[in-house]
């Protein structure tokens, strides 16, 4: 059977009891996607669904609970969704019922708890959730510590392009926290960083290159990511700019000024299936 795509055809079917449509019809009322924004609406065809034991509904409405949208905002009752729909090995509710545990919303903090959970997450590829996994293990709460399976973990975000793990897993190169220290691969993964928008990322980056440390020494480079760093209040960028402006000849930074100007974040890779 060929999917549902018009509004009229996911109504009909969501009408008639089909967990999937109703799902489907939720999540455009969720984003507004083709119908007005209602997230009261998506709360309803999200219930109905979950009701059914729909999954991918479960997280969704578990979501809708731990906002406040549509709903009030309940955390217990967003963890019995996520609950629901981790058990039945849904990623995105294996974190999200991780983020609970650790955070102790809805559920006592239970570090045990969550670590387990990010791991069942991780585990399926899901980046945040190997990201959020390496830094537990990098502090040892719920888990051993454990600076090589970090960085493991940590690099298994990067490579997914999720920008704060690139910005971490460049930390322990830069140091060579549970991990070879290599200076190429700490400029390359602040860069990965950086070109997302990751000011402290930015920031470091900018010192290498005024360092000539894994890449070529350049000032107008340098100066070209402190003053974007700087941009967004980071406060080590911000005094590094600063001692620049002084140390840098007018004409180069007039040069990283246009650079930085012409700077466009790049967008992160599309996200994991919510």
């Amino acid at each position: 059977m060929p999917p549902l795509t018009s509004l009229a055809e996911v109504t009909s079917a969501a009408e008639k009891g089909d967990a999937k449509s109703q799902t489907d019809l939720g999540l455009r009322y969720e984003t507004g996607s083709g119908v007005i924004m209602d997230a009261k609406a998506a709360a309803s065809w999200y219930q109905k669904a979950a009701n059914q034991g729909y999954a991918l509904a479960q997280k969704n409405l578990g979501v809708l609970y731990a906002n406040g949208r549509g709903v009030p905002r309940d955390d217990v009752v967003a963890v019995k969704w996520y609950n629901k729909a981790a058990e039945k090995g849904l990623a995105q509710a294996q974190y999200n019922l991780g983020f609970m545990y650790s955070n102790g919303r809805g559920v006592a903090k239970d570090f045990d708890e969550a670590a387990r959970w990010y791991r069942k997450a991780a585990e399926q590829g899901l980046p945040e959730a190997q990201y959020n996994l390496g830094v537990i293990y990098e502090k040892g709460i719920g888990v051993p510590r454990d600076l090589k399976a970090s960085a493991d973990w940590c690099r298994r975000a990067a490579e997914q392009g999720f920008a704060q793990a690139q910005h971490n897993l460049g930390v322990k190169y830069d140091t060579g926290q549970g991990i070879g220290q290599n200076l190429i691969e700490a400029a390359r993964s602040y860069r990965s960083a950086a070109e997302q928008g990751i000011a402290e990322s930015q920031f470091n980056l900018g010192m290498m290159f005024f360092k000539g440390q894994g890449v070529t020494k350049d000032y107008v480079e340098a100066y070209k990511w402190i003053f974007l760093a700087a941009a967004q209040g980071e406060p080590n960028a911000v005094r590094g700019r600063d001692l620049l402006n002084q140390g840098l000849s007018r004409e180069q930074i007039k040069e990283a000024q246009q650079r930085a100007a012409a700077f466009v974040p790049k967008k992160p890779p599309i996200p994991s299936a919510q």
